[in-house]
């Protein structure tokens, strides 16, 4: 995935609480539709036990509030809240460089 300067970063942290039940069809379901949105650009998510990350890519802040305001993923997010998460933060962020090896 190459990104590039300029493009926009969510870093989505969180912690599962003990009912983690349909989670994993949702945490899919949500990678599978933030790719169908319009300045997509990526996403990479891993877990360990009950902490997760997930870094998705965005051409532009306003992608990021359309995907925001996604009637399907506000959903998963209150579901969230109510009930698989300890706790969670979100960032947005700016690339203002970006490279790699391999």
């Amino acid at each position: 995935m190459d990104i590039e300067q300029g493009c926009y970063v969510v870093i989505f942290t969180n912690q599962l609480g003990a009912d983690r039940e349909g989670y994993d069809a949702m945490a899919a379901r949500m990678i599978e539709l933030s790719a169908e949105q319009e300045g997509f650009l990526g996403v990479k998510s891993v877990r360990d036990g009950l902490e997760g990350i997930t870094v998705s890519y965005w051409e532009s802040e306003a992608a990021i509030a359309n995907w925001k305001a996604n009637a399907e993923h506000a959903a998963a997010r209150e579901k969230g809240r109510e009930r698989w998460y300890m706790e969670y933060q979100l960032q947005v962020c700016k690339v203002e460089r970006s490279y790699g090896f391999g």
